[in-house]
């Protein structure tokens, strides 16, 4: 989950970008940004509290190569002058959120005890969506210890439906006889 300083950095990364209606291409700075920033020999840098953060933002400008333009180099030195390039992961995915939000579309993540096929994802996906009234991005995980049925989560509910969660409430209501 994105601490409060991620948010507030997404937040006003995405309202720059809708201003410039550059929605797409922030994402793709933020997402350049953070693969620089996890690389072994950059976060190395990055941690080395000997390095002074004029030289930290030198190499990371560096590593970023020409390709980067100026806006993303700024948010990279930004971050690094900040003490926030450890943060660079929160941020985009609290921006994809944002645009996400924005778009009408909703993250769900839907854990089975088996791998659910093609179509049962298409289904599900396409459930969700009329439900919700969003279009409906479903990721899937395999958790075996559910047992069976589905445990779907989007933002913070959750629904579960899952054959370890109705055991455990029959153990627990036969226990209460």
């Amino acid at each position: 989950m994105a601490g409060a300083a991620a948010k507030r950095y997404a937040r006003a990364t995405f309202e720059l970008a809708q201003e410039e209606a550059q929605v797409e291409v922030w994402a793709e700075r933020l997402a350049r940004i953070t693969a620089v920033f996890s690389t072994p020999e950059v976060r190395q840098v990055l941690d080395n509290p000997t390095v002074s953060v004029g030289r930290r933002q030198e190499a990371v400008a560096v590593v970023l190569g020409d390709e980067a333009d100026g806006q993303t180099l700024n948010l990279a030195r930004l971050l690094v002058e900040s003490g926030r390039a450890d943060q660079a992961d929160a941020i985009a995915q609290e921006y994809a959120l944002l645009e996400d939000e924005a778009a009408g579309r909703v993250r769900v993540s839907a854990s089975s005890a088996v791998a659910l096929t093609d179509a049962e994802k298409r289904r599900l996906a396409d459930q969700l969506s009329a439900r919700m009234g969003k279009e409906v991005r479903l990721t899937t995980h395999v958790v075996p210890a559910i047992l069976g049925g589905l445990v779907v989560q989007t933002g913070d509910r959750v629904i579960d439906a899952s054959v370890a969660t109705r055991l455990q409430q029959l153990r627990r209501r036969l226990a209460g006889v």
